[in-house]
């Protein structure tokens, strides 16, 4: 089976199920890690509904869904900083899709949507516990930096050249 990378609204039922699923796994990651239990309920909704995630659609930004067999397996999003640098954003595959080539796929995809908003550099951030990620990014050609944010959960700043 092969992956479809298509433009999704922020605000779609899609996204909010595909950013439901990865709030989730990352904040059920940080807290195992950190406190020993997953996210509480109450938080988890609080959180969810903080960010619109009004950043990732046009004429600044989008939000890309990868689908695989006809399900929403995944997501990527890019927002302009600035004229000429996107931040890489709510990278994530379901956890029973991973390993079936979706997340190069969807970072390739916001690559070249970031390149049609005019960026020419791409960076990111990213936590320690997030390895497979790390990997990924370092796979895809990505530098780790110098920080370039002040979010309170970001441990590692990558960059990347769009020429």
């Amino acid at each position: 089976m092969t992956w479809t990378i298509a433009p999704e609204p922020y605000d779609s039922p899609v996204a909010a199920a595909l950013w439901r699923a990865y709030y989730t796994e990352v904040s059920d990651r940080w807290y195992l890690l950190h406190e020993n239990r997953r996210t509480d309920p109450a938080e988890l909704e609080r959180e969810i509904a903080a960010p619109t995630g009004s950043e990732l659609a046009p004429p600044g930004g989008q939000l890309l869904v990868g689908w695989y067999e006809g399900a929403a397996a995944g997501s990527a999003g890019v927002r302009l900083l600035d004229a000429t640098t996107a931040e890489l954003t709510r990278v994530f595959v379901h956890e029973g899709m991973r390993g079936r080539g979706g997340a190069p796929r969807l970072v390739t995809a916001a690559e070249d949507a970031a390149r049609g908003l005019g960026a020419k550099v791409m960076v990111l951030d990213t936590r320690n516990d997030l390895v497979e990620a790390r990997a990924l990014y370092a796979r895809l050609g990505y530098e780790e930096t110098e920080r370039h944010n002040d979010d309170r959960y970001a441990e590692h700043w990558f960059r990347k050249s769009l020429n």
